[in-house]
């Protein structure tokens, strides 16, 4: 085969993995080789304004797209800042290779201006490190395209030094994707025999099918057995919130417990420990647990487990099931009181402004009206719980999060990924004021590329999740609060269209223009906090 660079030998591989574009912020080594190599392969950059912003806009669409995330920096402080991207595809199991600019064997004897080890750096939440200059072009991006598809999907890093990227490189047969394993004969049986016994069994649907074949198949397991769902945050939309098996969010604490209290079984369909918040397992029914792979459970160890390709092992187990003996009043009565103890309205005659249940029901009765679809991008932080609550998914996907990282300032570069990914719906984002202020640089992103993104800014002018973590401890003035940010105003200044709402009618007002541009647009709602503590102790107990 005829010899390439180093560079173009990567972005022959990413091309024959399906990549469509590249996030970055490239420094001035192999990165600038890497994007004109990829440009001839047909796939596109976007420049972000930071490397943390630039991996999750890879992550999200891989999560959307099915195929890997690629995000490029620069060596030193562009690795250290895209750490916690890497962080955040590691435990959001999100398929992501990091191209960083490396230092070549010459420059390592005599370096220290901006060197520290990457790989030791990413060891910790890399799947796989690999560098050009002690392994072909082509062996390196195989091996790291493969390690983050292969389940459970995560992050891989590549180390190219400008000297690597230009070095002739020996071509490589295309890419193939890893296939996945079949589930075991074995633990497909033993798993039939455990739903065979189940008279009142709960399944809770997570962030592995996200995947649209294996959400179908699990959507069939739960209806043939008629028995209630529920979804983790990543999961949402696996079984849609207007079906009636559908009772409620999983997070392992106290707001679905009425219904698990129940359960004589529980069955955990693509639902991932890292997901669950650190509590103790407290439920000793037996468990099913139905992944791509075999994954550390620190709570307890499954009675059936089957491993392996999700969409073929849900519908084999699915054939010939019984009823169980729930009735659907019964997983009404569920979903309704899981809805009614979570509920935020805010809104006393003291509020400092809207409700933050409100500005979720608000917004997604104003996309209806707009006949607008958007996926919804939910950052950390208290204003998740009724975001996560309130709005309405129907399909994998329709709500995307950062859960088993639980990373702040993730919502807006997620949204303009998914914006990005698909055009015709554009994507919303509800991010606390705390979280924009990390990631407002991404604004001039979003305005740049001109995407169709409406970022909502539930603007409370703190930090109200960490403050209700406080308790009785005297902090000083302004620890967990700020001056009140105009972030319309700051928006505009960035390209974008920028709208105040105080009130319900001057936020629909806001949303109803805001969903008729063509671009971006932020709307800076103000909200009352004081809803968050019961809410949140109903939530977790």
């Amino acid at each position: 085969m005829a010899e390439q660079s180093g560079a173009e030998v990567l972005a022959r591989a990413f091309a024959e993995a399906g990549v469509a574009r590249i996030f970055g912020v490239p420094g001035g080594g192999s990165s600038l080789d890497l994007i004109a190599a990829a440009k001839r392969e047909g796939i596109g950059f976007v420049l972000a304004r930071h490397e943390f912003a630039a991996g999750v806009m890879a992550s999200v669409t891989a999560e959307l797209s099915g195929t890997p995330g690629i995000a490029l920096c620069t060596r030193g402080p562009g690795v250290g800042n895209a750490a916690n991207a890497m962080a955040n595809a590691a435990l959001e199991r999100s398929p992501l290779v990091l191209v960083a600019d490396g230092f070549a064997p010459a420059e390592r004897g005599f370096a220290t201006h901006q060197y520290f080890d990457h790989a030791a750096m990413m060891a910790p939440v890399a799947k796989e490190t690999v560098a050009l200059d002690t392994m072909p072009a082509g062996m390196a991006a195989h091996r790291a395209l493969a390690t983050a598809l292969a389940a459970p999907c995560g992050a891989a890093l590549i180390e190219m030094s400008a000297e690597a990227a230009r070095a002739p490189a020996a071509a490589m047969p295309r890419f193939a994707r890893p296939m996945p394993s079949v589930a075991d004969t074995a633990a497909l049986a033993a798993a039939r025999s455990l739903l065979g016994r189940a008279k009142r069994p709960v399944a809770i649907l997570g962030l592995e099918l996200l995947d649209p074949d294996a959400a179908l198949a699990a959507r069939a397991l739960v209806a043939a057995l008629g028995c209630p769902a529920l979804v983790t945050y990543k999961g949402k939309g696996a079984v849609p919130d207007a079906d009636p098996l559908f009772a409620g969010i999983f997070t392992g604490g106290a707001a679905e417990a009425p219904v698990l209290d129940q359960a004589d079984a529980i069955l955990l369909l693509g639902a991932d420990p890292v997901e669950f918040i650190p509590k103790p397992w407290r439920w000793g029914v037996p468990l099913l647990d139905c992944g791509t792979a075999p994954r550390p459970l620190h709570y307890r160890q499954p009675d059936a487990a089957c491993y392996g390709a999700l969409a073929p092992m849900l519908r084999a187990l699915a054939e010939g099931l019984a009823p169980s003996a729930w009735t659907p009043a019964e997983i009404a009565r569920f979903r309704e009181t899981w809805k009614r103890v979570l509920a935020n309205p805010g809104g006393g005659h003291n509020a400092r402004g809207l409700g933050p249940q409100r500005v979720v029901e608000i917004a997604q009765a104003a996309c209806r009206r707009a006949g607008a679809d958007p996926r919804l991008a939910v950052d950390a932080g208290a204003h998740m719980f009724p975001a996560t609550t309130y709005w309405e998914a129907s399909r994998p996907g329709d709500l995307l999060i950062s859960n088993g990282l639980a990373t702040m300032g993730f919502a807006l570069p997620a949204g303009i990924a998914a914006a990005l990914h698909d055009p015709a719906r554009g994507a919303m984002a509800f991010i606390g004021d705390g979280g924009l202020l990390m990631q407002l640089g991404e604004v001039a992103t979003a305005a740049t590329l001109g995407v169709k993104l409406v970022t909502v800014v539930l603007n409370d002018a703190g930090l109200s999740l960490i403050d209700i973590k406080k308790g009785g401890r005297d902090l000083p003035d302004r620890t967990l609060d700020w001056p009140r940010v105009d972030f319309a105003a700051a928006a505009r200044a960035m390209g974008a269209a920028g709208f105040t709402a105080g009130s319900e009618a001057a936020l629909d007002a806001a949303l109803a223009e805001a969903l008729a541009l063509p671009g971006p647009s932020v709307i800076d709602v103000a909200v009352d906090p004081s809803g968050y503590p019961a809410q949140i102790k109903a939530l977790r107990g």
